[in-house]
């Protein structure tokens, strides 16, 4: 698929009708099988809401037998793509950078969960250039049996604000082939450390376990 394809199709399932109520999905039946979860953390703040909610997850998933990579998007060097397409959409890189760390955790995953805070209504910058870089690996990603889960915090409390990265996270696995296994939404998180001991970091928890 070109380019002009991908942000075709990319639009029209942002278009789509949204979640009414998005502060946490149902969570769904355990899984009997061992799965390679990769989560992908977008917060450059150690100890932030977001990546509380990682923690919980991802305490959930290693109790549940899961295997674990997690890949904090803020820790490391990550270039932006150029849109030089010289991968073609499945091949190398040109960009030597820590994405290369990353590539065959994405694509022998079985699970990827996304990570953000609300950063002016979207995906943290910090986890949307590493999205961005699927672009290269998009002949593999595209229709593989892969699942995604979705992590997000925001300060307000308005729900309408949290449809952005929704609808973002929805079309970018309605593209992808990928099926969701559940999303937490926590509004109202503004300190560090809003979150903690909150029925969201509980639901973060009981996902990671439902995986």
């Amino acid at each position: 698929m070109d380019r002009r394809q991908f942000i075709k199709t990319a639009g029209i399932a942002a278009g789509t009708t949204l979640l009414a109520k998005v502060e946490a999905t149902p969570m769904n039946t355990p899984s009997n099988k061992r799965k390679k979860i990769v989560v992908l953390t977008g917060s450059p703040r150690r100890n932030g809401n977001t990546n509380h909610l990682a923690m919980r997850l991802i305490q959930g998933a290693e109790e549940a037998g899961h295997e674990v990579f997690r890949f904090d998007c803020a820790r490391q060097n990550i270039l932006t793509c150029r849109a030089c397409n010289a991968c073609g959409m499945d091949g190398d890189c040109v960009l030597k950078d820590d994405f290369v760390k990353l590539r065959p955790h994405l694509l022998s995953a079985d699970l990827v969960a996304f990570v953000t805070p609300m950063y002016y209504f979207g995906f943290s910058a910090q986890l949307k250039r590493v999205v961005d870089r699927f672009y290269s690996l998009n002949g593999r990603l595209k229709g593989a049996s892969k699942e995604a889960v979705l992590l997000m915090a925001y300060a307000n409390t308005a729900p309408e604000e949290a449809e952005p990265i929704i609808s973002h996270y929805k079309a970018l696995l309605s593209y992808l082939g990928w099926q969701d296994r559940g999303m937490v939404v926590a509004p109202g998180m503004w300190p560090v450390g809003a979150v903690n001991d909150t029925t969201y970091s509980q639901k973060a928890y009981e996902l990671g376990k439902s995986l």
